[in-house]
C-alpha cells in the first residue's frame, strides 16, 4: 500500500481537523515532514518526491496561517484548498513529465523498467486518475467523505491491476501476431 503512504498526511489533516483546522494542518505537516525526512535519509532524490515536497509546502503555509488566524473564514475552505493543491501537484507533475506516482512506482520495479516509455505512460494515467478521483466531491458532506475515501482506495486498486494490463496491451501491439493465430489456428 505504498500508494496510500503519500496521502497519509492528507488523511490525517481531514481526521484531526475535527478538533480544529490548525491541529489538522499541524498533523499533516508533521507526518509529511517525517515521511520526507525518512525518504531523504534513504537516499531518494528530491525529483522523486514531488508529492512529499508539495505536501510539506502546503501544510507549512496552512499551519502558519491557521495558528495565526484560527477564526479565519478560510477554515471553511481548507478541505477544498487541499484538493485544489493536490490537483495542482498532479497536473503540474504530469506537465513536467514526472507524474508524482513515479516515486511510488519506482520502489516496486526493477531500475531498468523505470526508464521505459511505457512506465512513464502508465504513471501519467495513474496520476491523472488519482487526481480526478480525489478532486470529485459532492455538495453533501457525507457523500463528500465517502467519495474522498473511494478516491484513495479505488486508485490504489487500479494501481495494482492497470500496469499489468497496460504491459500486456503494449506487448500485443509491439509483437506482430503469428500468421497461424491470425488465421484462427
Amino acid at each position: 500500500m505504498q500508494y496510500l503512504r503519500g496521502f497519509i498526511p492528507w488523511l490525517a489533516f481531514g481526521l484531526v481537523s475535527a478538533a480544529g483546522w490548525q491541529w489538522g494542518a499541524l498533523a499533516g505537516l508533521t507526518l509529511a515532514a517525517v515521511f520526507l525526512l525518512a525518504d531523504r535519509t534513504a537516499g531518494w532524490a528530491p525529483a522523486e518526491r514531488l508529492l512529499d515536497y508539495g505536501t510539506v509546502l502546503f501544510f507549512t503555509a496552512l499551519t502558519a496561517f491557521a495558528f495565526l488566524r484560527p477564526e479565519s473564514a478560510l477554515k471553511i475552505y481548507a478541505g477544498s484548498l487541499s484538493m485544489g493543491w493536490l490537483a495542482l501537484l498532479a497536473w503540474g507533475s504530469i506537465a513536467a513529465g514526472c507524474p508524482f506516482t513515479l516515486a511510488i512506482a519506482r520502489r516496486r520495479v526493477a531500475p531498468e523498467i523505470t526508464t521505459s516509455p511505457l512506465f512513464l505512460k502508465i504513471n501519467t494515467v495513474l496520476t491523472a486518475l488519482a487526481q480526478a478521483a480525489l478532486s470529485f466531491g459532492g455538495g453533501h458532506p457525507g457523500l463528500s467523505v465517502m467519495v474522498q475515501i473511494a478516491g484513495f482506495v479505488l486508485p490504489a486498486r487500479f494501481t495494482a491491476s492497470y500496469p499489468e494490463r497496460a504491459r500486456t496491451r503494449y506487448l500485443a501491439e509491439a509483437v506482430p501476431e503469428h500468421p497461424a493465430r491470425a488465421q484462427g489456428v
